[in-house]
């Protein structure tokens, strides 16, 4: 394969250039980014920007795919770390990779999991990115197999089983549909106590954050019926 051309390396260099300027907005503006405030930090006139990312919402879209693969990034490289047949250290690993990434990262993390962008609506481009950390948590319960513990009876109503069922066949996976509803539970709550401790729901409340994270991404392994 032959190397870039100079023009695409400079393309490159320069689109990253804009989305490190635009993550700075974001830390200290939030998620209502302006093309011109980020033309002004590079010295550039705002036009010159539109040959890069033709729209707010296309840069916007940028950096959301951006941030769902560097959490997602996180997040795989910490499973990689943990012995394969340990089932629950690995889910461990993934859950605090996330709340990692999350606590370094507050404005991208705030960008994809916090109030939505008035006026955004985010194209498909960024469903597969934002499914890789359930994805990845799944997948640990899939390998877990023949070991994973029964789980207690928990009703399901027939349109729902019917999602359920939809969402394992388009990926071809082997779960029931009890069981995934048990990890979707799970991915919920573990964005929802993020989502507490990030944006300050938790203060005054929890003084041992770590420890309180931990206790609920271990109820949610129980819940999946991850083996002890």
């Amino acid at each position: 394969m032959s190397a870039p051309s100079l023009r695409a390396r400079v393309r490159s260099e320069m689109s990253q250039e804009i989305k490190a300027v635009a993550r700075r907005h974001l830390a200290t503006d939030g998620a209502n980014l302006s093309l011109r405030a980020v033309a002004r930090d590079m010295d550039i006139v705002a036009s010159a920007l539109y040959r890069y990312f033709p729209s707010r919402d296309a840069l916007l879209t940028a950096l959301i795919i951006d941030a769902y693969d560097a959490l997602a990034a996180a997040a795989t490289e910490a499973d990689a770390a943990v012995r394969r047949d340990d089932f629950r250290g690995r889910w461990m690993a993934v859950c605090t990779a996330v709340r990692t990434w999350a606590l370094a990262n507050p404005a991208e993390y705030g960008l994809i999991y916090g109030n939505p962008v008035p006026g955004y609506a985010a194209p498909p481009e960024t469903v597969e990115p934002a499914a890789k950390v359930i994805l990845l948590l799944a997948a640990i319960v899939v390998d877990a197999g023949n070991r994973l513990e029964p789980l207690t009876a928990s009703p399901i109503v027939a349109p729902l089983r019917k999602d359920l069922r939809r969402l394992i066949d388009e990926r071809q996976g082997d779960l029931l549909e009890e069981r995934l509803d048990r990890i979707l539970v799970a991915w919920t709550h573990l964005f929802g106590v993020l989502n507490f401790e990030v944006f300050g729901r938790l203060d005054d409340m929890i003084q041992a954050r770590a420890d309180y994270f931990t206790h609920h991404m271990t109820l949610m392994a129980n819940l999946t019926g991850l083996p002890h």
